[in-house]
């Protein structure tokens, strides 16, 4: 068998195993139009490719995913260097989605907090504030879900080990949620 065929072969497995994650992801996609249909925003966090991902759903929900309709409100906590930069040299990497999310957060918003391990403190840190403020908290894991499995509100631990593969369901069940927020929006 070809390294194509190897990982395509992984891909498949994980996508199947994913299928177990259909009700909570059907419940994240409730909270994601409830909150975007009332006028909240979605606020974004992940490290590395999650920040990518993180990113790119932001763009999804702001510009369009399928459907023509009105621009809602979503912001990738990843992007902004100077404030990245400026927060991780005054207070240390681990605040710097934390600031942003007691910055930019109201209660009624959603954070989708990303991290393959559910461990990265940083996001850890957001998740903390994200609570405190009212914030309803969507998790994108890994195998296991690590921390963040007790930590958010609903943690969608795709059941992979192998970081390329739950990201590649990560990207998936994003779109899914994009998809549910403009369903009759």
């Amino acid at each position: 068998m070809s390294l194509v065929e190897e990982r395509m072969k992984e891909h498949a497995a994980v996508l199947e195993a994913t299928a177990a994650l259909i009700p909570d992801i059907e419940k994240a996609g409730a909270l994601f139009k409830g909150a975007l249909a009332s006028g909240h925003k979605i606020l974004f966090c992940g490290n590395g490719g999650s920040a990518a991902d993180s990113q790119h759903l932001a763009a999804e929900i702001v510009g369009r995913f399928q459907k023509e309709r009105r621009a809602f409100p979503a912001v990738a906590l990843t992007v902004d260097t100077s404030i990245l930069t400026a927060v991780g040299n005054d207070y240390g990497f681990d605040t710097v989605f934390r600031r942003q999310v007691q910055a930019l957060g109201d209660a009624g918003d959603i954070l989708v907090a990303i991290s393959t391990s559910g461990n990265s403190r940083n996001v850890l840190e957001a998740i903390d504030e994200a609570h405190e403020k009212g914030l309803k908290v969507i998790g994108m894991t890994a195998y296991g879900g690590g921390k963040m499995k007790d930590a958010c509100d609903i943690c969608l631990a795709v059941p992979a080990k192998v970081t390329a593969r739950a990201q590649e369901m990560h990207i998936m069940i994003g779109h899914i949620l994009c998809e549910i927020a403009e369903k009759d929006l």
